[in-house]
């Protein structure tokens, strides 16, 4: 099926946590450059505007961000029911604007962590791929032997994404030598900071192919199901949709969440994990200025079965199955709805 796509002109509001009105005013970049991104958002109506007008869909699906603001005023102006869906643990600013005149809310996590209205919002969860499952204990010896892991031993997997978070890489760079004592290390750099950790690869040992060393450093995968799947201890950011994965997988994790992105939506996701004793968390603030804050977390893991155990329980206790149907089937009677009410 062919899918067309249009663009819609979008604008974003920069709040940085911490900054405070003098910061903003020391950065007046950033002042201007919310001025100009407001008749941005003001276009990309008008854009929205017209194209609703041209197609008359019966319903939209707006996933939230602020691109979807735009769409959402004009569906609204126009009468044309529409759903939301909420990733993070708190709605971002977009979907907090367009939720009172939805005619469906999907959430990613449970309802409790919302003040969405119970008759129109439905914990749906983040649609994932399939491969994001718990596997077996004889299927992840086969996944680390596939990396070039002993199976046999334990393995941690760092990782901050497809581009890579600075933080996380620092510090494993600092704690390195102490946890390849301890277990075999994968880190996944991402692809905007590996070069800058190449340093790292005097650790990675080949041999005809074959990999003699405990230590492994990627740019990132397109099966990181794989890498997920052959890890007994994952550090990661505390992303949406990385965490749905994770907890697909049940999977123990300690979580450094990014402290700077807008809204904290991170630093919220994972208080809300932490406090469901479903992930460890390590501030990531505290961690650039003290990395064994993040080597003793992993140890603690590694050490204690019963903690992985309980972590890897509690996180599964988060996924939802069928999330995908759940969201095409709540978009679905949006339209029935309609042409009952018609």
């Amino acid at each position: 099926m062919d899918v067309e796509i249009k663009k819609v002109a979008a604008g974003k509001l920069r709040r940085y946590a911490g900054f405070s009105v003098l910061d903003y005013l020391r950065h007046f970049d950033i002042v201007l450059n919310n001025i100009a991104d407001f008749f941005r958002i003001i276009a990309g109506f008008f854009q929205s505007l017209s194209r609703m007008i041209i197609y008359r869909p019966d319903v939209i699906f707006l996933k939230g961000g602020y691109v979807c603001l735009p769409v959402g005023m004009a569906a609204r102006l126009l009468r044309i029911p529409y759903v939301i869906h909420d990733s993070d643990s708190v709605p971002g600013l977009t979907n907090r604007l367009l939720s009172k005149k939805a005619a469906k809310i999907a959430t990613g996590m449970p309802l409790s962590y919302y003040n969405y209205p119970e008759d129109k919002a439905e914990w749906t969860g983040i649609p994932i791929s399939e491969e994001f499952k718990p596997v077996s204990e004889a299927k992840q010896k086969s996944l680390k032997k596939e990396l070039g892991f002993d199976p046999e031993k334990k393995l941690v997997l760092a990782t901050g994404g497809s581009l890579g978070a600075e933080d996380i890489n620092l510090t494993m760079r600092e704690i390195l030598p102490e946890l390849l004592r301890s277990s075999s290390v994968m880190l996944v750099a991402g692809r905007e900071r590996y070069p800058e950790m190449m340093d790292l690869k005097e650790y990675e040992k080949w041999e005809d192919g074959t990999l003699r060393s405990n230590f492994r450093m990627v740019e990132f995968s397109s099966e990181m199901w794989k890498l997920f799947g052959a890890a007994d201890v994952v550090i990661s950011r505390a992303g949406a949709s990385t965490m749905t994965e994770l907890s697909g997988m049940a999977k123990p994790v300690i979580m450094v969440p990014n402290e700077e992105l807008p809204g904290r939506h991170q630093v919220k996701n994972a208080k809300a994990y932490e406090k469901a004793e479903a992930a460890i968390v390590v501030s990531d603030s505290k961690m650039m200025k003290k990395p064994e804050l993040l080597l003793d977390a992993v140890l603690h893991l590694l050490r204690s079965e019963k903690e992985r155990e309980k972590l890897s329980k509690n996180l599964h206790g988060f996924t939802k199955d069928n999330a995908a149907e759940s969201l095409a089937s709540m978009v679905i009677s949006v339209v029935a709805d309609k042409k009952k009410s018609s």
